[in-house]
């Protein structure tokens, strides 16, 4: 019995000493983590650019804690394939109207970014009741001059609701100083801002302690922008025809009520349903317009749902 536990002893000591040896082999060196990232699917830290900004105003990556907050962001919007590609594929739809009306108010083009983290650029509805790509609520928008009711929420009009997004973030950077607390207000309010930077006494968001919503938002946004502007450097590989475009239009104008607006798209050799895409400020199939309000319909030119 002593000589079989003698045994056993000595052939799990070789049996130990065989993963020793075969770990200091396989441990983690340069040389083989290099080679690790060019076979196939790997994942990997990523490298914080020193840099980052927004609206060239700089991320203090020096503090530690916005250092870790910063690279979260990078790791998860990187990691995050699907969702990464369809902001790349959207983008390349959408930003080319978002573009010039930021540029028109002399908004920083870093906030069609937000854009990207609001909605993800399609027209959703949060729990508060914002709508839209700029998740604009009702009352902000009518104190803008957009129409907001059954029949008609202007709030889904890009075009209309960038520009109140502008209006908005103009108010906002007068107010707090920075477009940093610009942006971060877009997302707690002019207000919430503004008592937490007295309450804390400090006066850079950065410097903020925050609920997890506000305080992810700056990185969120900075993220996106870098990612969305290095596809190369985070992964993502597509090509120029992968990308989505938007469709040319023409536009219809009218004063009157309509009745029945598949009748109405008949009339221009579509359908409801591509008209309502074109136009998803029109939110039920007739137009009351009892004032007689003039309306611009937006419809595809023919041959692009053929």
């Amino acid at each position: 019995m002593k000589t079989i536990e003698r045994t056993l002893v000595f052939v799990g000591l070789l049996s130990l000493s065989a993963l020793f040896i075969y770990a200091l082999q396989d441990a983690p060196t340069d040389e083989n983590f290099e080679k690790k990232l060019i076979n196939g699917y790997n994942v990997y830290a990523l490298q914080v650019p020193q840099d980052l900004n927004f609206a060239g105003e700089p991320v203090p990556l020096k503090d530690p804690d916005v250092y870790e907050r910063m690279d979260r962001e990078l790791l998860v919007n990187t990691y995050w394939q699907s969702n990464g590609l369809l902001m790349f594929k959207r983008a390349k739809k959408y930003f080319p109207t978002i573009e010039p009306i930021l540029k028109k108010y002399g908004v920083p083009d870093d906030f069609k970014y937000l854009a990207v983290i609001e909605s993800g650029l399609v027209n959703v509805v949060s729990p508060a009741g914002a709508r839209g790509v700029w998740q604009i609520m009702p009352a902000t928008a009518k104190e803008n001059g957009l129409e907001v009711n059954d029949n008609v929420d202007e709030r889904y009009h890009l075009e209309k609701s960038t520009e109140v997004a502008c209006k908005y973030l103009l108010k906002s950077k007068r107010e707090l100083g920075s477009w940093t607390l610009a942006a971060a207000a877009y997302n707690a309010g002019n207000y919430g801002i503004s008592r937490r930077l007295k309450e804390q006494r400090v006066t850079d968001y950065y410097d903020l302690l925050l609920g997890e919503e506000t305080g992810r938002y700056m990185f969120r946004i900075v993220a996106l922008k870098e990612i969305l502007s290095n596809p190369d450097t985070y992964g993502f590989n597509f090509r120029e025809k992968d990308l989505y475009s938007d469709v040319p239009t023409y536009t219809v104008s009218l004063d009157t009520a309509v009745t029945d607006f598949s009748k109405f798209a008949q009339n221009f050799g579509i359908n409801y349903k591509i008209l309502k895409i074109h136009n998803p400020w029109l939110r039920e199939p007739h137009l009351i317009n009892k004032s007689r309000k003039k309306y611009d319909i937006s419809i595809p030119k023919a041959g692009y749902y053929q």
